[in-house]
């Protein structure tokens, strides 16, 4: 998956989260998930990273994934979108 994120998006997530969005290069995607709760198109991935659980919330832009978020996933989100 080719991947893009604004820079200052990256320092924000890896304060809030403790994750890069670089890491979603290394996402193994398991359950994608539509979002249609904002003006854009957008969409949840839930995945693993390193055999962990993440979420990966982003949108299309120019035939790549524009990540918006990276964090890792609640067990309860994982029950509901991938088990």
């Amino acid at each position: 998956m080719e991947i893009e994120f604004d820079p200052d998006k990256d320092a924000a997530n890896i304060a809030k989260h403790g994750i890069s969005l670089a890491r979603a290069a290394d996402f193994e995607l398991l359950a994608f998930v539509p979002d249609d709760r904002f003006g854009e198109p957008r969409f949840r991935l839930y995945g693993l990273i390193d055999g962990e659980f993440y979420c990966l919330a982003g949108t299309d832009r120019n035939l790549k994934v524009r990540v918006i978020s990276l964090r890792r996933a609640h067990a309860k989100e994982f029950r509901r979108h991938v088990n």
